[in-house]
């Protein structure tokens, strides 16, 4: 009992460490979740203690961005969830449409598969020369790779399946050029891509949009922190804009829940009211 109350105390001064030294704000994430990222990082690093760790980061700034890499766990796949892909393409596209010019915001986008999967359904459906997309996270690393655009093929064979479930309308394949055992996303999917650094914890909204994605992010957050980013969402849609969650994620119990209707409820697609 004792050791785990001085696990308890000793993350939460790292978590306070992070936030001072180098403003990364994890002290409204989910502590459960946050245990489990530390103890896995922990073991990577082959130390004993959670102080251990916390004098390793606050002595060397590479070492935080070691460990940054467990705490933002950058994993995602393209067109995750197809049924949620196609319910944009059948129920919110045809509104898009009527838009001389979008703004679509994808937050948390780590390592941009989010992204590529968007604008490549932007381009069938005409609009992704008419779209800007904001695509931030808060780790530098993905950000880069998502840039990049370059994954890897064994993946690439397995997102195929999902874009054709997604109601995709050429082959996947048509998008990338495969070299070695990576595929490198057509460039032109980028161009009206701006990649930022943002934090939900910490930042303020920085531009109105029409549509927002925030897919697997909330669920590491706890209720004041997920609070605080429906709001930058609800402030940042234009009005009647479209908010989009992942599949474990809900308005339900939130302050902004009469914020938001339903538009297709079981693929957490919302609109402001």
């Amino acid at each position: 009992m004792a050791h785990e109350r001085n696990a308890e105390i000793e993350l939460r001064l790292l978590i306070e460490a992070i936030y001072l030294k180098y403003s990364y704000d994890f002290r409204d994430y989910s502590g459960a979740s946050m245990k489990r990222r530390v103890a896995h990082a922990l073991r990577q690093f082959e130390l004993k203690t959670i102080s251990a760790l916390q004098e390793r980061v606050l002595h060397d700034p590479a070492m935080f961005m070691q460990l940054l890499q467990f705490l933002t766990v950058p994993v995602s796949e393209m067109f995750r969830d197809p049924s949620h892909f196609l319910a944009i393409r059948q129920e919110v596209v045809p509104i898009l449409k009527t838009y001389p010019s979008l703004k679509i915001w994808i937050a948390g986008c780590s390592t941009g598969e989010e992204v590529y999967s968007t604008a490549i359904l932007l381009r069938e459906e005409g609009l992704l020369d008419r779209t800007i997309i904001y695509a931030t996270d808060i780790n530098p690393r993905s950000l880069e790779k998502a840039k990049q655009g370059i994954f890897s093929m064994e993946h690439v064979h397995n997102y195929h399946n999902n874009y054709l479930k997604a109601g995709g309308k050429r082959l996947l394949s048509d998008y990338y050029t495969a070299a070695y055992d990576y595929a490198i996303f057509d460039k032109t999917l980028r161009t009206n891509v701006t990649f930022a650094d943002h934090s939900l914890a910490t930042d303020s909204v920085f531009s109105e949009t029409h549509l927002i994605s925030c897919r697997n992010v909330l669920i590491y957050f706890n209720k004041n922190l997920q609070d605080r980013a429906f709001g930058l969402f609800h402030d940042s849609l234009c009005h009647r804009g479209f908010l989009v969650l992942g599949s474990k994620e809900t308005l339900e119990f939130s302050a902004y829940k009469d914020q938001f209707e339903p538009l297709v409820k079981q693929e957490r697609i919302y609109r402001k009211s």
